[in-house]
């Protein structure tokens, strides 16, 4: 199983001018889909290409640690990471594709907004105000519901 860092890497490394907030979505959309290509049902998510927690923060889908790990880039880019290879299955390397060919074109503001208008971002903000912190967790089974739902 591939790690968050690796998918990390892998999109640093294989995109355009990457930033932290610009990972943080291109590394959730690669977690959701995966989970809507290789689940059977929300009840049963056994599939996920990598642990990890996403929290619905104020500017959309963030997973603290890899946001702890790149916050010291601010909005700049991040330079290519210099580490080891990681392997990916043929199914992972064909999301990891697929979500780059889809995602990259688009800024790290773009795809906040993006994310702002799917359930599982909104589901896991309920009640708030569009400026108030949160670190309510994004449910996997509403990730499967809302990507799934647009195979």
């Amino acid at each position: 199983m591939a790690t968050l860092y690796d998918t990390a890497n892998w999109m640093i490394n294989n995109g355009t001018e990457v930033t932290n907030k610009k990972l943080q979505k291109l590394v959730y959309y690669t977690y959701a889909w995966f989970i809507a290509l290789n689940n059977e049902s929300k009840d049963n998510i056994e599939n996920r290409f990598f642990e990890a927690r996403f929290e619905a923060w104020v500017h959309g889908a963030v997973c603290p640690d890899l946001y702890d790990k790149y916050k010291k880039y601010g909005s700049k880019t991040i330079p290519c990471q210099k580490s080891a290879s990681a392997s990916f299955s043929a199914d992972e390397l064909d999301v990891l594709e697929q979500v780059r060919d889809v995602y990259d074109k688009y800024n790290g503001n773009e795809l906040e907004s993006i994310c702002h208008q799917e359930s599982p971002w909104i589901n896991a903000r309920a009640g708030l105000q569009p400026y108030e912190p949160s670190h309510n967790v994004i449910s996997d089974a509403d990730i499967y519901e809302c990507y799934a739902a647009r195979l």
